[in-house]
């Protein structure tokens, strides 16, 4: 009888910590996944601010903050070179490290008009995208770091959600799109830049 009452008992609590077993194993094998996913992100050089701001030589470093007070001039972004620094300093760090990938300049065909617009409070960010050659327009797309992922609704009925690699430097676009597009070619055409200041005309 002894032996019975042990076996039923050892049986039973057999059984449950085998269930527990598998629920842990389960949530186990859960986080061990996210944990996987999120070390192989943290493996994955990021080299969307190209060697980094800070890494640049001193004269490109100074030519972004004069850029900085130059073309910031609406009443109301005055102060978006500072809220947004770390994301424009990624996109310039990342022009200058490619070189703004090998773009030419355009110098002389439009720094007159551009100066004029960049600075102007009533030009909008239309207008200086119009200035953009149709190669500078696919560069910038390919390369600005704020590129779309769409997420599929997992129910019937759910629409995909649309949501942004460094989601920062998509905001600091879409706030401060005028300057953030003055930057753009200023530097390009500045050679990516060949001068320790923006050089706008008068």
């Amino acid at each position: 009888l002894t032996a019975s009452i042990f076996l039923a008992i050892f049986s039973s609590s057999a059984m449950k910590l085998a269930g527990i077993l598998i629920a842990v194993l389960g949530m186990g094998s859960a986080d061990a996944t996210a944990k996987l996913r999120a070390r192989r992100l943290q493996q994955e050089p990021d080299t969307a601010c190209g060697k980094g701001f800070d890494n640049l030589v001193k004269g490109s470093r100074d030519y972004y903050r004069t850029a900085a007070v130059e073309l910031w001039t609406h009443p109301s972004h005055t102060m978006d070179n500072g809220t947004f620094e770390a994301e424009f300093e990624c996109w310039f760090a990342s022009m200058c490290t490619t070189k703004c990938g090998g773009l030419p300049s355009h110098a002389d065909a439009r720094k007159g008009k551009l100066s004029e617009q960049c600075r102007s409070v009533q030009a909008d960010w239309l207008q200086i995208w119009n200035a953009f050659t149709e190669e500078e327009v696919k560069w910038f797309k390919s390369n600005y770091p704020a590129e779309e992922v769409t997420e599929e609704g997992e129910e019937e009925g759910v629409q995909p959600s649309t949501v942004h690699y460094k989601q920062a430097m998509q905001t600091a676009k879409e706030v401060n799109k005028k300057e953030l597009l003055c930057l753009t070619l200023f530097t390009i055409d500045d050679e990516c830049v060949n001068w320790p200041y923006i050089r706008l005309t008068k």
